[in-house]
């Protein structure tokens, strides 16, 4: 069937089927056509729990009143995206930064303070939103220890809610970073790494540890992996498409990165050798604060649902986006979680992106895409036995009819939420289902769309950077 007779053919078809129904729209006569198939689970995993996360320079933690239970409209954007999450702190402040009981909190980048008072914060903050924590305790410029004290300190205030600690933030850039002198490689952070565990356990005999939170070099997972893999939770790794610049556009961004797919394959490799779970616990579009008028547009909220999809799908045990306050001081482009000119928290381009991950739940599915597009994905998820959970990407500048095997689902109506914005470079009027978030912190939808479904067949138009999570139910 050629592409003009598929776009008749579809959209007959849905006025057909369905005539009232609010998702059936003209069909652009520039519509490409895509086909896809949802197969079975395979050997694929299920979505982990606590697999969302943000991250957070500790500058960030500094700030009096940021992570704080009575911050009840942050609360709330953290607890919209989900009740099983994991916070992490770290990031290159954290190499600078000090503990002190009752200092007064200093948050700046090159010498953060915190005290008791921001860590009591910290954990009716973790707490409150039901999150986990990983913390970076400084290796770049404190001693064992202050390093001891520190520790000390944060897992009053987590508790059980402390993941792992982490023994430096990107020790693969410590000579970069002054902290290190030249030539300084995995043999010397591994001699490091090991002095100060020898230290913390001595205090603390069952501390967690994960490591080794390479901003680059891979092959120091690998090898971490093989010399400290019976003795720790979690294997890190941070990910960035590039350093922000003058070429970090929009499209770069939803391209294809060549460096990922190499880059998942050593860690799920590194993972596997020694049965320990990987997290990217430090990610988002470039470093160096984003890039104004990419990272903070509507195609940072495609970027990061279809990047979080992929690490799902790669075996990753989850992601922390980094959010807020940056190593430089001020609040990058690509935060999920901005603050308005009255300095209230509000939810920016990339948060819908997140948000939109919620509808990934349970077993993955099996998914093949057929289309001329590489912009357009489509993965799917079994929350339950019987419920089929399909996300759809349009990253292109083309609006898509796409033909859907769906594997067995009854011939009924299938639930529609669409992400969608004025268009691919919009930094506002971003929905998630039709409904943007308030400035309480809470995503109130309405009523979705429904598409039909016809002999397990669902014909559904995907216009131009958006994407759609439909949901179905088997027979």
């Amino acid at each position: 069937m050629n592409r003009r007779d598929f776009i008749a053919k579809s959209a007959s078809a849905i006025a057909a089927l369905a005539a009232p129904c609010p998702v059936a729209r003209a069909v652009a006569e520039d519509a490409q056509v895509g086909y896809i198939t949802i197969g079975r689970a395979g050997t694929l995993p299920s979505v982990p729990r606590y697999f969302r996360g943000l991250g957070y320079e500790i500058s960030s933690v500094a700030r009096r009143g940021l992570l704080s239970p009575t911050n009840t409209a942050y609360v709330e954007l953290v607890r919209q995206l989900g009740t099983q999450g994991v916070l992490r702190v770290g990031g290159n402040t954290a190499d600078y930064a000090s503990y002190s009981s009752l200092a007064p909190a200093v948050s700046t980048p090159y010498g953060t303070t915190v005290n008791d008072a921001v860590l009591k914060d910290l954990g009716g903050f973790l707490e409150k939103t039901g999150w986990k924590l990983i913390w970076a305790l400084n290796l770049g410029s404190g001693t064992e220890k202050d390093t001891v004290a520190e520790a000390k300190a944060v897992m009053a205030i987590a508790g059980e809610r402390l993941l792992a600690f982490e023994i430096g933030n990107e020790p693969d850039l410590f000579s970069h970073e002054k902290h290190r002198p030249p030539g300084y490689g995995y043999e010397g952070w591994l001699a490091d790494y090991r002095r100060y565990k020898t230290a913390l356990r001595a205090q603390f005999p069952g501390i967690r540890f994960a490591g080794p939170d390479v901003a680059g070099k891979t092959d120091w997972v690998t090898r971490f992996a093989a010399d400290e893999g019976t003795d720790i939770v979690l294997l890190t790794h941070h990910y960035y498409r590039e350093g922000q610049n003058p070429g970090s556009t929009i499209e770069k961004l939803l391209g294809r990165d060549p460096k990922l797919q190499p880059q998942l394959d050593q860690l799920r490799a590194a993972s596997r050798s020694c049965g320990v779970p990987f997290r990217i616990c430090e990610v988002n579009s470039f470093s160096g604060g984003g890039r104004p008028g990419v990272s903070d547009t509507m195609a940072g909220a495609l970027w990061a649902l279809d990047y979080l999809y992929t690490l799902a799908y790669n075996g990753c045990s989850g992601v922390n986006m980094e959010t807020g306050v940056n190593q430089l001081g001020f609040i990058s482009s690509y935060s999920p979680i901005g603050e308005d000119a009255q300095g209230h928290s509000v939810a920016r381009a990339e948060y819908y992106g997140l948000l939109a991950f919620m509808f990934a739940q349970g077993q993955m599915l099996e998914v093949n895409v057929r289309t001329d597009s590489p912009l357009i994905r489509a993965y799917a998820t079994a929350p339950t036995e019987r419920t089929v959970q399909l996300t759809l990407i349009n990253k292109g500048e083309t609006p898509s009819v796409l033909h859907v095997e769906t594997g067995g689902v009854s011939n009924d109506l299938a639930k529609v939420t669409r992400l969608s914005g004025p268009g691919v470079d919009a930094t506002t009027g971003i929905t998630l289902g039709g409904g943007e978030v308030t400035a309480a912190g809470m995503w109130k939808p309405k009523k979705p769309q429904t598409a039909p479904l016809h002999d397990g067949q669902l014909i559904i138009d995907l216009p131009a950077a958006s994407a759609a999570m439909v949901e179905m139910v088997r027979a």
